[in-house]
Formats: structure tokens, sequence, C-alpha cells
């Protein structure tokens, strides 16, 4: 049996409540590598064990995959994946651009999601059949927009930085075709797209955890979203997203090229 909407929304309200009040306050920040910055805070990890200890009360037959507290019966019929703070270096310098991410997967495959934004009092939710947003705008049924080429697509990275080689001489390709880029939005720009006010994300990179809540918004709001060859992109890796069909196999004859 499929989890229903108030219980994702329990989900979201249960991290909101460790997230939230940890933010713009000078949240303790541990760097998880050695060389680099990987920053994860107290809000992260107590915002995924409250996630997590719900869903295994209330579904302790499906497993979880996690960020910050590892995973779980990954080999079950149903997975959560779960990003407590997906975009925590935007957190950590008081930029509401982060949200928490909870994706269901059924058999690998990403079917339900959600993207909460507690700052600003967004969630985008897919049930399986459409996406849906509440917020300070009232609550509507998501669609991306029928943007007809890349001359006209605004588009979206976390940053150019995480591409390399190759890799970042065909995203400037794209970068160079589009009518305008932004960067440092994190999950945000996804739920953007989803929303209709964006065209394209491109990211690499990424992590299961990254994308598992994204993927039922973006399809289920009438987008695409998939790895660099075209493949799904449960697990990651180089990521588009894209909120037309022209948009995304214009995008794809360059990235792919």
């Amino acid at each position: 049996m499929l989890p229903d909407r108030a219980f994702f929304d329990l989900l979201a309200d249960a991290a909101k409540a460790e997230t939230l009040p940890r933010f713009r306050v000078g949240a303790h920040v541990v760097n998880k590598e050695q060389e680099g910055f990987d920053p994860v805070t107290e809000g992260d990890r107590a915002a995924e064990a409250a996630i997590r200890a719900l869903i295994t009360e209330r579904f302790p037959d499906h497993g979880i995959l996690g960020e910050e507290h590892g995973s779980v019966g990954l080999d079950r019929e149903y997975v959560w994946v779960i990003d407590p703070i997906d975009g925590t270096r935007a957190f950590i310098s008081g930029v509401p651009v982060w949200g928490t991410l909870i994706g269901l997967y059924r058999n690998g495959r990403a079917v339900m999601g959600l993207v909460d934004q507690p700052f600003t009092g967004e969630r985008y939710f897919a049930d399986g059949t459409q996406a849906v947003y509440s917020g300070p705008e009232g609550g509507r049924v998501l669609s991306t927009r029928a943007c007809a080429s890349l001359a006209d697509a605004i588009m979206f990275t976390t940053s150019p930085h995480i591409f390399v080689g190759g890799d970042r001489q065909r995203y400037e390709a794209v970068q160079d075709k589009v009518r305008l880029f932004r960067y440092g939005v994190d999950c945000y720009a996804y739920a953007l797209l989803a929303a209709g006010h964006v065209d394209l994300v491109i990211e690499s990179s990424l992590k299961a955890y990254d994308v598992g809540g994204l993927i039922p918004v973006i399809e289920q709001a009438g987008g695409i979203i998939t790895d660099w060859d075209g493949g799904r992109a449960e697990m990651g890796g180089r990521v588009i997203a894209a909120g037309s069909r022209a948009v995304y196999d214009e995008a794809m004859a360059i990235l792919k090229a």
C-alpha cells in the first residue's frame, strides 16, 4: 500500500521542526571530507533521524536510503530516499533555496516525491499521478512550461565548477545557447522547473538522494528528467531535467555529442 499525502506532510513537518529553528542562527557545521568541503549540520542529521523514525514505525517493511544515517533494505520493493537538507551550503549561508527531499521508489523507480522549503512555506508533492504545489500562492496543480527552444530557455545549475573535462565543454555549449542562465539554486531549481518558471536544469556528480524526491515531481508535472545518456536518473550521476521535449532534445543533442 502506498502512503498518502498526509503521511508525506507528516514527514516534511517532522523535518521542518528540526531544520527551520537552526536556519540563520549560526548552525554548527562539520566537514565530511578531509580534502575539499562537504558540510553537514545538526539539522541534517536530526531531520533525517525524525523522518526515518516515522517511516520505520508506519512502514517497517520498506527500505531506506539516506544521506546521513546510511541505508537499509535497498533490495526491498519499496525504498524511501531521503535528503534532509539538499543544499547544505545554502542552508549555512542563510539562503532559502535548500530543501528537504523525500522520494519513494518502487522496484527501483521513483513513484512519489516531495520537495519542501520550510522558510518560504512552499511544498511540491507528486502522488503518483500528478504534482501539486502548496504555499504562499495557495494550492495548484503543477505544469511545466512549453518552451519551444533553447534560445528561449532559462537554465539553472548549482555551479559550473561541478563539470570537468569534456563535460564542462558540453555544458558550456548548452549554456551558450540559452536565453538566461543562473547558478546556485540547488533543489529549488527543479521545483521552479516543475512549476513552469524555468525550463532546464543540468548537473553532474549527483547521488540518489539528490534526485529521489525530485524525479516524480518533475515527471508528474509534465517534465523530463534523465541522465545524460537518456536513461533513468534514480541513481543520480549526470542529470538533465527539462520542462519540454523540445528543450530536452536540443540540449541532449549537445550533451551526447
